[in-house]
């Protein structure tokens, strides 16, 4: 059966090939030639068989690849850009966004079903089974939108409302959204009967419903390294599949009554997320190889259930959570076992003997270390790549937590199944379960609040030290003598020297800015004589804006800011900074005495600590050889006028931001204040025609310009005209949304 692995394998890459680089009929044809070659010659040279199993694997699903994309995917890919009138069935209840409302739905197009995410500009309380008509602009997720998540989980359209719409309601909802309905139906039950301040994670830890899951939660979870348990995965199967064993008394035809529709409900209410079904997929082969009392292979049933996921949607090779899962899954069959047997055969145990408490505790410690560092295997570069952080503490995080988190799944269940028997009773059940989450969180904040609990990959010497660990680590496997003390010294040594360069680099600057690539956004770094300010946190997205700047900082050593600055009040400038300040606090927070419409200041002001200066006049900051100016409001004739403007100036370099400043507001800036002719500009409000005017151009002849801008972005940013402005004056021009992070050194 392990055909069948070497095969998915195969299968599995020729999706890849599609999704990230290309696929066409005639990969197709060559795969298949040479795989058919090598069977026949199979009995000549045996690494032929493996050869042969993976050739057709990619040469069937390079076909289906081309097929899928062919004939489903390619209707979709016609309707991007077009705004159309569509008729939509809900498919979920709907949820609050920013600008109005989200629903899951489905239209057809072409003959064809399609899942897509409607955008609504009004709250609207929509359950499944509604309908929806009315004009939308509709895009198609491509690799640039969220490849990972839409695409990865069969939403292959995003429809943005452009008209009115006619709603009408559902007398009941339809049986196939059943599981939906259950899922809306637990989560007002956790609402109503946990604590406040438990319900979210239950919540979580139940149904993956992560919506309510705090900034300052969610980022000491991915420090501490236990994000994966409050977001429905394979462990949570584990954890189910075990209490199913317990019920049935391990009895075969009971087993598999009971544990295989429960596995799929559980799958259905969690939405078929990547990681759940597979997990569900393996655990209903494991019940049917007891049923019938057949061999169960965990290789060949993790092969065959990420094939089956790639046969229904081959696109799932992209999502994040299916990668992790099946990497997570493949590190434990390969190295759990080995690592385990090394923990527990070191000299320190020697003498621990028979069945004491000793014993089973050595065994807790060693196979809770093998489970964890065999998963993180080939998960730790995935989770460096797309969450840019590996945690340093998470195999103590998990050992002090992962029990307690079966007990709360356990404990969650039972408060579900209580309430509809006896509310009180299981209000005190959930009081009591409170206080083993509150451990749980705990622990996960205290070790994440840890000096290098984390590193990012924001520095490339840490990304350096992960190709030189899994370096180390493949001539660790390779040696005949192994000596894994040689090995982890080796991977400690060369933390430090990641460590001390990444530290280090930015010091040798004597001045230094960095223009993160935050989207339609802007967020800046100045640097200079050991000090570190940073101009505004917003972007597309506040929390991954807040993220990049912290972990960029944080890259370099620096846990605290000497000042930080807000230009406007603004999100796309100010919406990611009270985030940031939970990270990373600075020492002074410079902010313009202006109102704030939109609230922003309210998010901002707790973070502060009392450190905030609202700024009604021109402030100078001198330190060494380099000075910084933050600049009052010069108009207050709307919020982009009534923003700070700031010039920093280092021993051999000016630099000038003005935020959203007008062309009027930069000609009474330069009339009104002393501004020198510039090294670097940071071109105003992300390049549109209302800002950088001819006349600040002439005045500080900038030698370059920076453009924070987000890459094909609603607003047509950076103008045409504003680039041929530039261009006239001579500057070299660099854009986020071309460049990505920019970092300008002299």
């Amino acid at each position: 059966m392990r055909k069948l692995m070497w095969f998915t394998l195969g299968f599995g890459a020729a999706c890849a090939l599609g999704a990230y680089v290309y696929c066409h009929w005639w990969m197709a044809l060559a795969a298949l030639l040479l795989g058919v070659a090598a069977f026949f010659m199979r009995k000549k040279w045996k690494p032929l068989r493996v050869a042969a199993a993976i050739l057709l694997g990619i040469a069937v699903g390079t076909g289906w690849y081309y097929a899928y994309n062919g004939l489903y995917l390619q209707e979709a890919w016609l309707l991007d850009g077009q705004t159309l009138t569509i008729s939509a069935e809900v498919t979920d209840y709907s949820y609050e966004t920013d600008y109005g409302c989200a629903v899951e739905a489905e239209i057809r197009a072409g003959g064809k079903r399609y899942t897509v995410r409607m955008y609504l500009d009004d709250t609207k309380h929509l359950i499944p089974g509604d309908r929806i008509m009315g004009e939308f602009r509709l895009r198609y997720t491509n690799d640039r939108e969220e490849p990972t998540y839409h695409r990865g989980n069969g939403t292959f359209l995003l429809a943005y409302q452009r008209g009115d719409i006619q709603i009408t309601l559902t007398d009941a909802v339809p049986y196939q959204y059943y599981p939906a309905a259950l899922r809306r139906r637990l989560t007002t039950i956790l609402e109503q009967i946990f604590p406040s301040d438990t319900a979210f994670f239950a919540k979580a830890l139940l149904l993956g419903d992560r919506t309510d899951v705090g900034y300052e939660i969610n980022t000491a979870f991915k420090v501490s390294g236990i994000s994966h348990i409050i977001a429905v995965s394979g462990l949570h199967v584990s954890i189910l599949f075990a209490l199913i064993m317990l019920i049935s008394g391990r009895r075969r035809v009971l087993t598999a009554l009971l544990g295989i529709p429960v596995l799929l409900l559980f799958a259905a209410v969690a939405g078929f997320t990547p990681s759940v079904t597979r997990a569900c997929l393996m655990q209903i082969l494991m019940l049917l190889a007891l049923l019938f009392d057949k061999e169960y292979d965990p290789a060949t049933a993790l092969s065959f259930a990420a094939l089956v996921m790639l046969i229904v949607n081959p696109v799932v090779i992209t999502s994040a959570s299916f990668q992790l899962s099946i990497g997570c899954m493949a590190g434990i069959f390969l190295f759990s076992k080995r690592i385990s047997a090394w923990v527990s055969g070191y000299a320190f145990w020697k003498g621990w003997k028979g069945k004491s408490l000793r014993v089973r505790f050595r065994n807790w410690i060693s196979g809770g270390v093998g489970v964890t560092l065999s998963a993180m295997f080939f998960t730790t570069p995935l989770v460096a790549y797309y969450f840019g952080a590996v945690s340093l503490v998470s195999i103590v995080t998990n050992l002090l937590t992962l029990w307690a988190v079966s007990m709360i799944f356990y404990g969650i269940m039972a408060v579900c199944l209580l309430y509809f028997v006896w509310a009180k009773a299981a209000a005190a059940l959930a009081w009591l379960i409170s206080w083993l989450i509150r451990y749980v969180l705990g622990v996960s904040q205290t070790l994440s609040a840890f000096p290098l609990a984390a590193v990012y990959t924001q520095s490339v010497f840490i990304v350096l030290w992960l190709v030189l660990c899994y370096g180390l680590i493949a001539v660790f496997l390779l040696s005949k003598k192994r000596q894994p003390f040689v090995l982890i010294c080796c991977g400690v040594l060369g933390l430090c020297l990641a460590l001390g360069c990444s530290w280090m680099e930015p010091l040798l600057d004597d001045t230094r800015m960095t223009v993160l690539d935050v989207g339609q956004g802007q967020c800046i770094i100045l640097q200079s004589d050991g000090r570190t300010f940073l101009v505004d946190c917003g972007g597309d997205s506040d929390t991954q804006a807040a993220d990049l700047a912290a972990e960029t900082l944080l890259s370099q050593g620096i846990s605290r800011l000497d000042g930080l600055i807000v230009t406007h009040y603004d999100s796309d400038h100010a919406g990611g900074v009270g985030y940031l300040l939970s990270r990373v606090p600075a020492d002074t927070v410079f902010l313009p005495d202006s109102p704030d419409e939109d609230g922003i200041l309210d998010t901002i002001l707790p973070y502060c600590r009392g450190a905030q200066v609202f700024v009604n006049e021109d402030l100078l900051l001198r330190w060494d050889d380099t000075s910084m100016t933050v600049f009052a409001p010069i108009l207050s004739t709307s919020d982009n006028e009534r923003g700070l403007c700031v010039l920093f100036q280092g021993e051999k370099c000016d630099i000038l931001v003005t935020g959203d400043l007008s062309r009027l507001g930069e000609r009474l800036l330069m009339m009104e204040k002393p501004i020198p002719k510039l090294t670097a500009l940071v071109v105003g409000h992300h390049g549109s025609k209302s800002s950088t005017g001819e006349a600040l151009l002439e005045a500080t002849r900038p030698e370059y310009a920076f453009i924070s801008v987000g890459a094909d972005n609603y607003y047509g940013h950076p103008s045409s005209e504003v680039l041929d402005r530039l261009t006239m004056f001579g500057c070299a021009v660099y854009r986020t949304d071309e460049d990505g992070t920019i970092i300008f050194r002299r």
